[in-house]
């Protein structure tokens, strides 16, 4: 009675995650989501829909960062729709000024004392402090598939290249605590913020995508 029970338990647990996770709510795109721009007027074109967000990036870069509620900051999931219409070639993503890439989700993480006090909502001051670390999701580079790469810009941004350069529309879901500790040997601590770019500006290329459907869980 003891095993019936416990594999009872376990199924019930089982079936709570899973209804829990399939009712999570997307990820608004509405005025909360930030440009953060890194050259003077080479800034890409975003369209706000909701749960969905239009990408267009012409020989241009910049990012757009959304700060995490207290609520949202527990995810150890997130999954999400993502389409390449027109994208740039294959780079080398490990190389400073020159690598473009189709499309890029960060997600940032710090430790709780820094969650705790952290007033900034502005990306680029909160990837100087010494206790950010952040997981970067890629479409593009010249890397194969599953590939996790130092940025070449920020010590503790490590890249894992979920698709290759290239056109079309996938479906993605990642781990938090697996990638982490692959690619910081450590578990994270605390999401802060989302961070998406495309980057056109090194080859001179042209973007045309969309992410809908990001979900924490």
């Amino acid at each position: 009675m003891k095993c019936i029970s416990y594999s009872m338990t376990l199924t019930a647990l089982s079936l709570m995650l899973s209804v829990g996770r399939a009712n999570a709510e997307p990820v608004v795109f509405d005025h909360n989501w930030k440009e953060q721009g890194f050259l003077k007027l080479w800034s890409n074109q975003y369209g706000f829909n909701n749960k969905r967000l239009e990408v267009s990036s012409d020989g241009t870069v910049s990012l757009i960062w959304r700060p995490l509620e207290v609520s949202e900051r527990s995810a150890q999931f997130a999954s999400w729709n993502w389409e390449v219409r027109e994208g740039v070639k294959a780079t080398d993503l490990s190389s400073k000024g020159g690598d473009d890439r189709n499309l890029a989700i960060y997600f940032v993480f710090v430790d709780a004392e820094t969650a705790r006090s952290l007033t900034s909502n502005t990306a680029r001051k909160l990837l100087r402090n010494p206790n950010t670390k952040a997981l970067v999701y890629v479409w593009g580079g010249a890397h194969s598939r599953g590939s996790v790469l130092p940025s070449p810009y920020h010590p503790k941004l490590k890249m894992h290249l979920l698709r290759e350069s290239g056109t079309g529309d996938f479906a993605e879901s990642v781990d938090f605590r697996a990638d982490f500790k692959a690619a910081f040997k450590t578990v994270p601590e605390t999401l802060v913020g989302i961070g998406i770019s495309a980057d056109s500006d090194d080859t001179g290329g042209r973007i045309l995508a969309s992410i809908d459907t990001l979900i924490l869980r």
